[in-house]
């Protein structure tokens, strides 16, 4: 496409000024309207159908979440979702992302013309990751979030691996798993294809703080195997998949022949917290060559430089692949820094983790 068709739809009257100036600013962009409620919008998309809609939840006349369900039963098309993201508000914010919403923003109550001024890079990126979606892969799952943050290393929380091959006494085997924008169906389709016997499991999911909750108690009632939110301390065990909530980084640790998880404050990691490379370090360097690590669908580059570490320290890593991805940006950042030694399609991924024990 030569420009990307943008529609906002906003009843704050601040949030469409602030928006349109900073839409305006990219060339790569046409802004084909800024409606004050889905029936405004909805005229207008009579004329012209956006590209990317960016969407309230709390609206007159027509509430977000009614109208994003009629767009994806008559077109899907990439939402993303600009929105107060209160504990009040967390179950209409799901039910949004749950009816295929691409991925959220978070929209504090106060400050907001200065956070969105702020964070108007950000959204242009969100933007332009949506517009390259696969849209018929949105309907139906839940999205990531994106909470716009300085971009950090994992040094900000733990350091590399020192290559002692300390673990070489050990043979228990673990799989770490990253994803983010499509990845809570993405993993669906993999822990549910996964047998009660297989190894244990820690996973980072980008989504916000209280929704990891939810998520991990759902696909609990969907699979063979244990899956719950992990806790600092839990054990990582066979059978167990353990998600990192939201808003805190997760750690894989090892005790003696034991490997346990620790959860940690601090800054945003490649813009994320928890993030994929804060766990994949860690497990490069108490897991090593007994570790298998997957990358799969999400945008940006979170994981790819802790995967790479983890193939350095031996252990067997895996990138979902471009055409089984929503948005094919997490993996193909790992296959450039080289840290992807097979690429699989996602229905392969679950066969690929319950063959470690064999």
């Amino acid at each position: 496409m030569s420009t990307i068709k943008v529609l906002i739809v906003d009843d704050s009257a601040v949030v469409r000024q602030v928006l349109t100036a900073a839409l305006k600013g990219d060339p790569t962009i046409e802004l084909i309207g800024a409606a004050a409620d889905p029936v405004f919008a909805m005229e207008r998309m009579r004329v012209q159908w956006p590209d990317v809609i960016v969407l309230d939840v709390e609206m007159p006349r027509m509430d977000g979440i009614t109208f994003l369900k009629k767009i994806m039963a008559e077109r899907p098309t990439p939402v993303v979702i600009c929105s107060t993201l209160t504990e009040k508000g967390a179950a209409t914010t799901m039910q949004a992302l749950e009816a295929g919403a691409f991925t959220i923003i978070t929209k504090p109550k106060m400050g907001l013309k200065q956070f969105l001024e702020d964070s108007s890079d950000d959204l242009i990126s969100t933007i332009k990751a949506a517009a390259h979606a696969n849209a018929r892969k949105l309907v139906p799952r839940v999205a990531s979030a994106i909470t716009p943050s300085p971009k950090l290393s994992a040094d900000a929380i733990l350091s590399a691996a020192t290559h002692t091959n300390s673990m070489a006494e050990t043979t228990d085997r673990v799989v770490a798993i990253g994803t983010s924008t499509g990845g809570t169906q993405a993993l669906e389709l993999v822990l549910t294809a996964l047998p009660r016997v297989c190894p244990g499991i820690v996973i980072v999911q980008h989504m916000p703080e209280k929704f990891t909750g939810a998520f991990a108690s759902r696909l609990n009632d969907l699979c063979q195997i244990e899956v719950r939110e992990a806790k600092n301390g839990d054990r990582v065990l066979p059978g167990l998949a353990l998600i990192a909530p939201g808003g805190r980084h997760m750690l894989m640790k090892r005790n003696g022949a034991q490997y346990h998880v620790e959860i940690v404050d601090g800054p945003p990691v490649s813009r994320h917290r928890p993030s994929v490379d804060v766990l994949f370090r860690s497990v490069s360097k108490t897991a090593g060559k007994n570790a298998l690590g997957i990358i799969m669908t999400g945008m940006g580059d979170d994981g790819a430089v802790g995967l790479l570490e983890m193939r350095n320290e031996g252990a067997l890593t895996i990138g979902q692949d471009e055409q089984t991805c929503v948005v094919y940006g997490m993996p193909k950042e790992a296959v450039k820094r080289g840290a992807v030694i097979k690429t699989l399609p996602l229905g392969a991924i679950a066969g690929a983790i319950a063959g470690l024990n064999r």
